[in-house]
């Protein structure tokens, strides 16, 4: 899952309404240019919001938020609606299950996902994801589903908690932490270990993750428009990115001359070959490592702060939580494994409603190739043209009081046996990890550490919300502003069996 994050403190949001207009200007021009006739509309275009002229909804969106405005829109217009960005630029939203359907089964050839990330080549490298063609990258997704299938994952769960037992071991009796820079840390050790390698981990977690952070936080809303503008972000993101492709390289090489063998992510990806028999190279390997991790720690940390503060803030939803951890324990012991973890029902009913609150992807975005026609749940027919913009709102989507009861309220028993609102509302009623041909590959991996994490914490910690609950820090990261102050004593919550 992408995140879009802007940390760069010294200009306000009008300077980001000004950078952006000149860049989608000259953005847009270059799509019109490109853009071949499309076959003449018979049908009418979806209603456009009113907006000022030239930089539409643009007024609406810094006072309101983004999310206030399409709900707005939905309510005026329908479930498909565009809006209008200086001028020229048109993005069509598609509100709801009932109309979303083309916009997640749709083939790369009808609606483009490739075409909306090239920014993030500078990050990947040359060879790996959007920086090759449709079947290639088919190719190497391949190469992650059979990496983070269920019977490869059993084998990452006793090195994951053996992290997780260590870390919070240096915890005191009691004190306060950073909840959010806690999880980050741990979160690293995880990644170090199942995904990059005994040699990071055991000899370079002094230089790694300064590395990686480097590497990530070349990530702000300059870098969607202009990926190579030399800014000092960049420069460190590229620094950190050829840092990293020479230790991953060197480990690449010394596993292949010794023939040693190791059970991680990395050695999966070494092994991989193509249909064509071609095996993959040490560029290609460590750019989809980097997309592993990009994929993954930003967004499972911020998926476990918000879950943690939201059970935190909800003292019935924390003891069942607790209580579950009991029975565990009553009926397992002190152990955990891959089952026990696929047991925590009321665990992941929580990270599911979180997600559901808190998505890490609150907009999905594609590029129309081949135009096509779509009945909104009203029963209006629109025509959408080859080279238009198309969203999907999970922000929106997932707050819809016609799927979702009370939809502001944090319930993770909306989810539970015979409630399981989401499904009664559709296949595409819930997309906080993809659907269709595009579902998030690392769902089962994210959940697997998530539950790790937040079990051991129930099991061995009393924990409180000491800062105030936080808000997001922006649309298009969803992360929690600030700091997450949890206080924790140490306790003994379940008596071994």
């Amino acid at each position: 899952m992408m995140h879009i994050m802007d940390h760069t403190n010294i200009a306000g949001p009008w300077f980001t309404v000004i950078l952006v207009s000149i860049t989608v200007i000259i953005i847009v021009s270059k799509v019109s240019r490109a853009r071949t006739a499309s076959p003449k509309m018979r049908r009418p275009s979806p209603p456009v919001a009113d907006g000022a002229p030239f930089i539409g909804v643009i007024p609406a969106i810094l006072t309101k938020g983004l999310l206030a405005v399409l709900f707005d829109q939905h309510l005026k217009l329908g479930s498909v609606f565009t809006l209008r960005f200086f001028g020229l630029l048109k993005v069509t939203f598609f509100v709801g299950p009932e109309v979303s359907s083309h916009f997640f089964r749709a083939n790369e050839s009808e609606l483009s996902i490739g075409d909306m990330y090239k920014f993030t080549v500078p990050i990947f490298g040359e060879g790996v994801e959007y920086a090759v063609d449709h079947d290639t990258r088919n190719e190497q997704h391949r190469f992650y589903a059979e990496i983070l299938r269920p019977a490869k994952l059993r084998c990452h769960v006793e090195p994951m908690i053996c992290e997780v037992e260590d870390y919070f071991a240096k915890w005191g009796e009691c004190g306060t932490a950073d909840f959010r820079h806690e999880v980050d840390c741990v979160l690293m050790l995880i990644a170090s270990r199942c995904l990059l390698g005994k040699e990071v981990r055991e000899n370079m977690m002094d230089k790694v993750p300064k590395l990686l952070h480097d590497l990530m936080g070349g990530f702000h809303l300059i870098s969607v428009f202009f990926p190579y503008l030399p800014t000092p972000a960049h420069r460190r993101r590229d620094k950190a990115r050829a840092k990293l492709r020479e230790i991953f390289s060197r480990i690449i090489k010394s596993r292949k001359r010794s023939g040693q063998f190791a059970d991680d992510m990395m050695q999966f990806l070494i092994d991989s070959r193509y249909k064509d028999g071609r095996p993959t190279t040490e560029s290609e390997v460590t750019g989809m490592l980097f997309g592993l991790l990009f994929a993954g720690q930003h967004t499972s940390s911020v998926a476990i702060t918000w879950t943690a503060a939201l059970l935190l803030n909800h003292r019935e939803c924390l003891r069942a939580a607790e209580e579950e951890q009991d029975q565990m324990v009553r009926k397992h012991g002190s152990r955990i494994d891959y089952d026990i973890l696929m047991e925590m029902g009321v665990l992941h009913r929580s990270i599911k409603e979180t997600l559901r609150l808190h998505p890490l992807a609150p907009m999905m975005l594609r590029r129309v190739r081949t135009g096509f026609t779509l009945r909104s749940k009203e029963g209006c027919e629109y025509d959408i043209p080859k080279g238009h913009i198309v969203a999907s709102p999970g922000g929106v989507n997932n707050l819809l009081p016609s799927i979702y009861k009370d939809p502001h309220v944090f319930d993770p028993d909306r989810f539970s046996p015979g409630r399981e609102e989401d499904r009664v509302g559709g296949d595409f009623a819930y997309t906080s990890f993809g659907a269709g041909k595009h579902p998030c590959l690392g769902e089962g991996y994210a959940y697997l550490q998530m539950k790790v994490i937040l079990s051991h914490l129930l099991r061995n910690f009393e924990l409180e919300l000491v800062s105030p609950f936080p808000k997001p820090e922006n649309m298009m990261s969803m992360a929690p502003q600030g700091k997450v102050l949890v206080r924790y004593k140490r306790r003994q919550l379940i008596h071994h069996a």
